[in-house]
């Protein structure tokens, strides 16, 4: 397997396909995030959706705070108590009731610390649910050519790595930030309060500690980031693997691709590795000041024991806080780390987000009529259906869907002075046929992408029953036009469900319907279920026959006025394509069809056949037309079936 070029801001251009990045998919720029307030900003809005609930968790949090460093501080009376004149039973009273006190203290501790996990659990579930929700409505509005720039391997990141980031950081790592630093804050209080000369001790420990986590946490992050881009080319390179399997055996590449695969393993691993060394080194190193430190207290602290009369139960209680205020400080660097790590991941969603929407601007409407030219509802019981566009004077006029469309010198490029079609005019009345047929990369899909709306074009006008497209509201457009594409994409789903995705609304009877006219009711019926089979792995358990004759049953089940066929036999032997060709021809009957072909053989009945070649329209007519002027078409015809 060739290795990918490391360069992602190069582009290629295929026929029906915006630009495309080259390179393996996979998350990018990590780190901290470039906007950190508005980051932080938006990540709080979703949060404070949940306002009662966070005020819960920061009630239980600082309850947790208090009861534990108010249970250390109880080792103070006890012991003073222990060591303190008086009688025995009169200490061992005392020491019964500070018990009692102590383990209500931390029952009270354990009880907080509950609610806070469950509570922000739940936060930080329901924030993160929202934030896939918000994504995944941003995506659907995004034009065809935002996935066609993007891999969808990246796309998927953002659902999987980065939300998973996210919502581990506000369920978990948020919370013991705000901990760690309200645990910190109160230790230091504390031995201020329990005694101010050993104090200086311990900001000495604080600040090598600091300095610790200085030098070798910069160190990490930097390696951690190598870490995650190694990662992604190494997913980018499993997922590419795997969907061209059947390539990579065809061609018996399978050394080359674990050759390949190894290199990015190893290039993780080491990665990895030199990331997880200077991340570990810092627990050791940090454990060895902490126990340095503890033990300089420890001695200074005996000191002013024996020469200033420094309590020893003040003095116990001070080891014991000597030995937690390093934890906080290790906890809030890690937890700075992932939240800002889960920021950078949060700020790639966002930016998603933020991605321009499909625009748009059409107020042509399209509608179901009755028999009396009444606007209704339901549209299965629609005697026909018009396009409502509204007038200037705040009414409506109602235009009768014929199916005509017409291209008049239509221009179109997907990168800037590179054109792809080139003063493009077609006509196509009601209820013909009209077909593209050219070499690949000639232009034939994007024409039929220009009329789907996924593109825009760059100069010229396509009009839709006399309409200018532009002005059709695009879900009209596109519910009226119908596609059978080469690649048939099936649902995990029931057979009927596949079907009636093509009309949400039909029901079981009209879906049998379509596929009977589709010719595909015979196989279905001898599936182990029927209609009620299964259908996994896009279609794996079914032929590619049987997947295209599915896919005819979608589109009919529409009933579009026009329908859009894109090579939908080219990869299909002679004698299914035969069978195909007789659910095609009844789907065609009576509509608006455009056909993409490949095989001559599909295009000799259609009305009008246009020839691509470089963008533009080199011959136009029927094939008795296009055989006697013996161009292009004709040399094509003689000399092989196949367009190349």
């Amino acid at each position: 397997m060739s290795q990918k070029p490391e360069n992602k801001d190069k582009y290629t251009i295929k026929e029906g396909q915006g630009p495309k990045p080259q390179g393996g998919p996979g998350p990018r720029g990590f780190g901290k995030p470039k906007e950190l307030k508005k980051t932080v900003k938006r990540i709080l809005s979703y949060l404070s959706e949940s306002k009662l609930s966070l005020v819960v968790v920061f009630v239980c949090l600082i309850g947790t705070t208090v009861t534990n460093l108010y249970g250390t501080y109880m080792l103070r009376p006890i012991i003073n108590n222990l060591v303190g004149e008086g009688d025995v039973e009169t200490k061992l009273k005392k020491l019964l009731s500070s018990i009692i006190l102590l383990l209500i203290v931390y029952l009270l501790c354990a009880v907080f610390q509950y609610f806070q996990s469950a509570t922000m659990a739940k936060v930080a579930l329901r924030s993160a649910n929202k934030l896939r929700s918000d994504l995944f409505s941003a995506l659907e509005r995004q034009p065809l050519k935002y996935f066609d720039a993007h891999p969808h391997g990246e796309l998927m990141s953002r659902f999987t790595n980065d939300a998973d980031n996210v919502s581990l950081a506000m369920e978990q790592s948020l919370v013991n930030l705000v901990s760690s630093v309200l645990t910190f804050v109160g230790v230091i209080a504390m031995m201020l309060i329990t005694c101010p000369p050993l104090f200086i001790v311990t900001v000495l420990v604080c600040f090598a500690s600091m300095m610790v986590f200085k030098t070798f946490g910069g160190k990490s992050r930097i390696y951690f980031k190598k870490q995650q881009r190694a990662l992604g080319q190494l997913n980018g390179n499993i997922q590419e693997t795997i969907e061209g399997l059947k390539v990579v055996k065809a061609f018996t590449h399978e050394k080359a691709s674990n050759e390949e695969f190894d290199r990015l393993n190893k290039e993780f691993r080491e990665a990895a590795a030199t990331a997880s060394f200077n991340s570990g080194i810092i627990m050791p190193i940090s454990m060895t000041l902490n126990n340095a430190g503890y033990a300089l207290t420890a001695i200074v602290g005996g000191f002013l024991a024996i020469v200033r009369g420094f309590d020893l139960g003040g003095f116990a209680a001070y080891l014991m806080y000597a030995k937690q205020v390093g934890r906080p400080i290790m906890q809030i660097s890690q937890e700075a780390t992932s939240v800002l790590s889960a920021l950078a991941g949060a700020e790639r969603i966002f930016e998603v987000m933020d991605s321009e929407p499909e625009i748009d601007e059409g107020k042509v409407t399209l509608v179901s009529l009755d028999g009396y030219g009444k606007e209704i509802d339901n549209e299965r019981n629609a005697a026909s259906k018009a396009w409502k566009k509204p007038l200037p004077d705040g009414s409506f006029e109602y235009i009768p869907v014929k199916g005509e469309v017409v291209l008049k010198n239509v221009f179109f490029s997907y990168v800037e002075g590179k054109p792809v079609l080139k003063d493009i005019s077609v006509s196509a009345k009601p209820g013909q046929k009209i077909a593209f047929v050219g070499s690949t990369g000639a232009g034939k899909t994007t024409v039929t992408n220009l009329i789907n709306r996924f593109y825009e074009t760059n100069s010229g006008l396509i009009t839709y029953d006399g309409i200018d497209i532009r002005e059709i509201e695009k879900d009209s457009l596109r519910r009226s036009l119908g596609a059978v594409l080469q690649d048939t994409h099936l649902f995990t789903g029931t057979v009927m469900d596949n079907i009636r995705y093509g009309r949400l609304d039909a029901n079981d009877e009209e879906c049998v319907i379509a596929s009977q006219t589709a010719n595909a009711h015979s196989f279905v019926r001898r599936l182990p279920d029927g209609y009620h089979t299964m259908i996994t792995g896009d279609g794996a358990n079914l032929s590619q026959g049987q997947r295209q004759l599915l896919a005819i049953a979608r589109a009919a089940v529409a009933e579009p006025p026009v329908m859009v066929l894109d090579e939908a036999t080219s990869s299909i032997d002679t004698r299914t394509e035969r069978h195909i060709q007789q659910g095609m021809d009844a789907l065609m009957l009576g509509r608006t069809v455009f056909i993409i072909a490949h095989r001559l053989s599909t295009v000799r009945s259609a009305d009008c056949i246009v020839v691509i070649e470089n963008g533009e329209i080199c011959e136009m007519g029927n094939h008795e037309e296009l055989l006697r002027q013996e161009g292009r078409y004709y040399r094509l015809y003689t000399g092989q079936n196949i367009l190349s």
